[in-house]
């Protein structure tokens, strides 16, 4: 069986983000602490001892610990079930945490060749000893089985593809440490249990939802999706910020082009909104946005949230 555990859904800050007082992140700090989030991340694992992260957010100290099944083992001095993680982009919110994991427990980190670039070309990363953490390239469009510590075979296959998005902000105005521009720098990936069949799409970060994309998750058991914004002004609007949905790499939940009217009618049994910011008033539980959000099928899961399929 594929079990999913949803570390966290927030995007980056979480919520409540530490000097946001926009009315989610208050009601998140007072009379609704049900609203209270860490950023995305989810753990995965075909035969339940043996775990991977798909991103390792810059809350995952804290997500581990609120997570029995990725302690260490009853009587280990030194150990920890999580073999890998799997990185889908280069931005803080996906890689911070990997500073979290630098005590000298091997794993293995797996991410296109351009997002391992970054974190080559940041000493900070330095910290995870190559001797134990290896880096593994994964290429587009070509399928990856993960490895347990002793090198057997996880059960899990990974599909990475390209989705429309952009490079880290922090890169904005430098040369990428990769080069050329290319594809690779924001992926989709498609998990599959080899045993069962069973799959699932994880999509954190999106643009857009092309023809493609569409026919790729057509019929899925489940997506997680990018939910970061409802609409695509509204940090702007809400004076949170001066940027958009689209001009930070991610697709509004609402809209004609929104992510709820484009996944609409494709047979997904399970559609689950990732990486939501605390600006998106779909998180508030009696608002409008979240009663259309769950007429149109659509989850917003809480950490901690367990999945089996």
């Amino acid at each position: 069986m594929l079990r999913v555990v949803v570390l966290g859904a927030a995007a980056g800050g979480g919520v409540p983000q530490w000097n946001c007082g926009c009315p989610v992140c208050q009601a998140a700090r007072t009379e609704h602490p049900e609203l209270q989030s860490t950023q995305a991340s989810v753990a995965i694992s075909a035969d339940g001892d043996h775990w991977f992260l798909i991103n390792a957010s810059p809350d995952l100290r804290a997500q581990l610990i609120a997570t029995p099944k990725l302690h260490p083992r009853a009587g280990k001095l030194r150990d920890s079930p999580i073999a890998g993680v799997i990185l889908t982009n280069g931005e803080i919110d996906a890689v911070a945490g990997l500073l979290s994991m630098r005590e000298g427990w091997p794993f293995t980190i797996y991410g296109h060749e351009r997002v391992l670039a970054i974190l080559k070309s940041n000493s900070i990363f330095n910290v995870l000893n190559e001797k134990n953490v290896r880096r593994e390239p994964i290429q587009l469009e070509r399928n990856f089985e993960p490895s347990l510590p002793d090198g057997s075979p996880s059960g899990i296959e990974i599909l990475p593809f390209a989705v429309a998005g952009k490079g880290a902000w922090y890169l904005e105005g430098q040369p990428h440490p990769a080069g050329k521009d290319g594809e690779g720098d924001t992926l989709g990936l498609r998990i599959r249990d080899k045993a069962t069949g069973k799959h699932f799409f994880f999509l954190a970060a999106c643009a857009d939802v092309t023809d493609d994309l569409r026919s790729r998750i057509t019929g899925a058991p489940m997506v997680l999706f990018d939910g970061t914004v409802w609409r695509d002004d509204e940090m702007v609007r809400s004076g949170l910020g001066t940027k958009t949905g689209q001009s930070m790499g991610h697709i509004a939940m609402s809209g004609e082009t929104g992510a709820i009217a484009a996944l609409e009618g494709l047979g997904i049994d399970r559609k689950i909104f990732l990486h939501i910011n605390n600006s998106n008033p779909a998180l508030l539980r009696d608002s409008e946005e979240r009663l259309i959000l769950e007429r149109a099928g659509w989850q917003i899961p809480k950490d901690g949230t367990e999945i089996v399929l």
